[in-house]
């Protein structure tokens, strides 16, 4: 995807249509939009264990999947006192060891056989969560009850799970922009009272408070079976399900003590407050108001969720259009509703455009708050809201998964499973007097706190001088009496592991491909069970990447497609796609471009027709150029500040050079763009002759060829299509690059090279190579830098299926002062896969992570589309889907070991970090006496040697 996706803007005005695009030019549609689908109710069975546990189970037998999960009553608002972000370290070593379960078990059983595993911690809860191969079910229930009865905590797996537990504190919060507002800041000004006001990460100081002791009294007080929740979604059969909870859960004992609970409630903010913080890795200047809201079970909700998506939801939402569009104040807007068991919060931010003032930003944020007060909402925005509510629950239950979460939410946060449903229900019903009147409740002038993060003025210190409220109430954590001291059972006494039972299937659904007399190559797959549609048009773009051509006219080209056209304006389009409850996305790529759909069934052909005239008829407004144009070069800003997002750009220009894969974004090269060039470029790729229409869902071949006909049957290419570029040839001599960004919470280290092409036969043994070595929780470089030593939040490594020859790399954020040694671990491992033969138990675990990850990612009608897009870029037949599995299955251990030897040995790879090089530079010159050292504000990516 382009990387400032992200940061564009919604276009309003129009010009006169090139020749180019005066092709097929549908008028605007001013029919009232169709109504959405129903979103079904969940469909579940219920009951309660005599030890309080309770148990949901979805049956979903179109799946070969099952997704199993745990959620306890239990979140950071219970951390205890001088102890914040404890619950969250706490789920990470839920993942260790147990009495029957060995450390790292819970990777063996899912990851090791296809699944996946994780586990989130919220204010209000702590969930964990799995989906397997149908047939590991029991293993999986066995497990979590094993680790809710007899948790073994030790100091090496707390100590390492500390230590990572600090890089995600510096990954997510201190290297980011704006990081420490929304991680920060943000629930400090918004609670006086409440415990909510603590940071859910914690803090550096809080996690070395903590002890062994702590955890295990935290477990004992917390985690049973009556403060849990436990729902199994997916393909299984009901009586072995019950059996299975029966045998596994039943016999955890239920204590005899009661389960502390914060009864504290944050009172009414009755005066507006006001804050103001300099900060570090601040690009642009920010703005955030945050109100109070009730509590998720609340009536008022329903309004609020139709006030939040009128505010936000969409190019046509209020910010939107007023702070990003019209008025060019902000680079982004957004809300944030944030409803809790307790009080909650409604945030309203932005980041400021290049150049505008914060004061004026803060002004029409609450401009547009005080419109919602002092106004009823229009029937068009309310029909809208609605519409994209609706159409994101449909989006939520198209997955076991997704259904057991929205299932699992609504037990826990409302106490109620069938909370979900009831709240659509309430939605479709609210009108324009409730949002207003829920406005005026709750987001008044006085009832608002407003904090501006400002960039850090030269020469001065951070400004951290924001505190959580003295008044905020916590407990101290009190070990329950007679805490079992749980101990990993030799093996002779360990409960055995269930068998797997047989494996369940679920066959790919069945494809057409035909091909209209104009080219266009249509392929259809029919999925019913949801009223959805997804659609992918795809264009091959490489001709537009030749050597001496910049890619960002083609950038320029896709990105603007839904920025106006010839019978729509770009805040038409964005109106009638958003009514419909639809999405419609653009995304420009090394190999190729395309136009993404999702909509219902209900509102497939209108949808469609938006589709297609964005395709064919962009205006590229020179108003709109430029607008985008300052709006990437806004965001080049906020990535220059992140040390991960610079890294990837270097080793780009490090490893590809000139090439189409190492050509980046730059100020400059946004600058150079004309719209001459964007209107050449569209002209030669976007034509049906280069393009791939992809149906999946709820549609037949024969409806998906008659649209497909009647939008882009009269579609006339102009010319000869261009031949493929040539790739010019690759940096001689790989290089080791620091680039110095002082004051970054911490280092970014990327380990790259050319390796192979999709098309290359050697491709599926690298790519499994690769996942050997970073593809998952217990792939070699995660188990060797996050686990063992506690140095990351994760490592990992990836192999791109490119056209052409495409990037390998490894990929790690870490401490600053750790960099040269998390650089030695990836070395050493790349030079291992090459030198030995990966172990066949290794190797069959990887295969099934490369297995399971591409069913899941089929699973849904989106997934299917875009894996199926990403094989017509990669110059594959859609057919070879078909033998992916059997692709994976047939490398053996000998093809890994010769083509890591080959395409993937250090020797020729580029080293690129970038953080405060302060603190590793010279440690790093040590190992590698050429590295070249370059300032952040001397970096040039306009050019391959990085500076002038």
């Amino acid at each position: 995807m382009h990387p400032f996706r992200a940061a564009l803007l919604l276009a309003t005005a129009l010009v006169p249509a090139t020749a180019a695009a005066r092709q097929h030019a549908p008028a605007a549609s001013t029919a009232k939009p169709p109504a959405p689908a129903p979103v079904a109710p969940l469909a579940y069975t219920e009951r309660t264990l005599a030890n309080g546990l309770r148990v949901y189970a979805i049956r979903d037998t179109s799946t070969a999947n099952v997704a199993v999960q745990v959620w306890y009553d239990v979140g950071s608002k219970d951390d205890p006192r001088g102890r914040s972000g404890f619950a969250h370290m706490f789920e990470h070593l839920m993942f260790k060891q147990t009495r029957n379960l060995p450390s790292e078990a819970f990777d063996r059983l899912t990851e090791d056989v296809g699944g996946y595993n994780n586990a989130s911690t919220a204010d209000d809860y702590t969930n964990y969560f799995e989906v397997v191969p149908a047939n590991h079910l029991e293993r999986l229930l066995f497990a979590e009850a094993d680790r809710m009865a007899t948790l073994v905590v030790e100091p090496t797996s707390f100590a390492s799970e500390r230590g990572v537990v600090k890089e995600e504190l510096r990954s997510r919060v201190f290297a980011q922009p704006y990081g420490k507002l929304f991680g920060f800041y943000l629930p400090m000004i918004s609670y006086t009272r409440h415990p909510y006001a603590r940071p859910g990460i914690g803090s550096i100081e809080d996690l070395d408070a903590a002890t062994i002791d702590d955890i295990r009294a935290f477990h004992a007080t917390y985690y049973r079976p009556d403060n849990a929740v436990l729902v199994v979604a997916g393909n299984f059969d009901p009586a072995e399900l019950d059996r299975w909870v029966d045998q596994y859960f039943a016999p955890v004992a239920k204590p005899d003590r009661p389960i502390p609970r914060v009864a504290v409630k944050e009172p009414p903010r009755t005066a507006a407050t006001r804050h103001v913080v300099h900060a570090e890795n601040t690009p642009l200047p920010a703005v955030v108001l945050s109100y109070q809201v009730p509590p998720d079970n609340h009536p008022d909700q329903a309004a609020l969720a139709v006030l939040n998506a009128v505010l936000s939801t969409g190019r046509n939402s209020r910010l939107y259009q007023a702070l990003v569009y019209r008025d060019q104040l902000a680079q982004s807007a957004e809300t944030y509703l944030d409803s809790k068991k307790d009080t909650g919060v409604l945030a309203a931010y932005a980041i400021a455009a290049g150049g505008k003032d914060i004061g004026a930003v803060e002004a029409g944020l609450k401009r547009e708050v005080a419109r919602l007060r002092d106004a009823p909402v229009s029937a068009a925005e309310l029909a809208e809201a609605k519409n994209e509510i609706l159409a994101a629950a449909l989006a939520r239950r198209e997955t076991a998964e997704g259904r057991a979460f929205t299932l699992a939410n609504s037990v826990i946060v409302n106490g109620d499973p069938r909370a979900a449903d009831r709240q659509l229900a309430a939605i479709a019903k609210v009108d324009a007097a409730a949002v207003q009147r829920v406005a005026r409740r709750y987001l008044g002038e006085n009832q608002g706190a407003v904090l501006q993060y400002l960039p850090q003025a030269e020469g001065a210190a951070p400004d951290d001088s924001i505190r959580i409220a003295p008044t905020v109430e916590t407990r101290a954590l009190t070990i329950p009496a007679g805490v079992a001291l749980h101990q990993v059972a030799s093996e002779a006494e360990r409960k055995p592991l269930p068998q797997p039972g047989p494996a369940a299937t679920a066959a790919l659904p069945a494809r057409t491909e035909t091909r209209l007399a104009n080219g266009l190559r249509l392929v259809t797959v029919p999925k019913p069970g949801l009223p959805l549609v997804a659609a992918t048009l795809v264009v091959d773009t490489r001709e537009l990447s030749a050597p001496g051509r910049r890619p960002e006219p083609s950038q320029f080209a896709t990105e603007l497609l839904t920025e106006g056209t010839r019978a729509r304006s770009a805040t038409q389009i964005a109106a009638e796609v958003e009514a419909l409850g639809a999405s419609l996305d653009t995304d420009a790529e090394d190999d190729g471009a395309s136009v993404s759909l999702l909509v219902g069934t209900n509102g497939l052909a209108p949808a469609m027709g938006i589709l297609a005239d964005v395709v064919r008829n962009p205006a590229y407004d020179p108003k709109e150029i430029e607008r985008v144009r300052t709006q990437w070069i806004d965001a080049l800003q906020i990535e220059q500040s992140d040390p991960g997002s610079l890294a990837g750009k270097v080793a780009a220009r490090a490893v590809f050079g000139d090439s189409r894969y190492g050509k980046v974004g730059t100020e400059t090269s946004y600058r150079g763009v004309t719209r001459e060039q964007i209107v050449a470029s569209h002209g030669e790729a976007w034509r049906p002759d280069r393009a791939t229409l992809i149906l999946v869902g709820d549609i037949t071949p024969a409806k998906a060829q008659a649209m497909a006909e009647q939008l882009f049957g009269d579609w006339q290419a102009s010319g000869a299509s261009a031949a493929a570029p040539a790739e010019p040839a690759l940096p001689a001599k790989p290089r080791v690059v620091v680039v110095d960004l002082p004051g970054s919470g911490q280092a970014a280290v990327v380990v790259s090279r050319a390796a192979l092409s999709r098309g290359d036969p050697r491709f599926p043994a690298a790519r499994l190579a690769s996942t050997v070595l970073g593809g998952g929780f217990s792939s070699r470089l995660n188990q060797e830098i996050r686990i063992k030593r506690g140095l990351s939040y994760g490592a990992r490594s990836a192999l791109a299926g490119d056209r052409g020859v495409g990037p390998f790399s490894a990929t790690v954020q870490t401490k600053n002062e750790s960099a040269p040694e998390v650089v030695d671990l990836i070395v050493a491992e790349l030079r291992r896969i090459g030198r030995d033969p990966v172990p066949a138990a290794e190797l069959a675990t990887r295969k099934a992570v490369l297995s399971g990850g591409f069913s899941r990612d089929v699973e849904t009608r989106g997934g299917l589309a875009g894996k199926l897009g990403a094989y017509v870029l990669a110059g594959q037949p859609v057919n070879a889907i078909d033998n992916a599995l059997a692709e994976i299955e047939g490398v053996d251990a000998q093809a890994v070991q010769q083509v890591a030897a080959q395409v993937l040995d250090p020797a020729g790879a580029s080293i690129v970090v970038v953080g405060d090089a302060k603190q590793f530079a010279d440690t790093l010159r040590q190992r590698y006496p050429q590295a070249e050292v370059i300032p952040a504000s001397a970096l040039d990516l306009d050019t391959p040697k990085l500076t002038r």
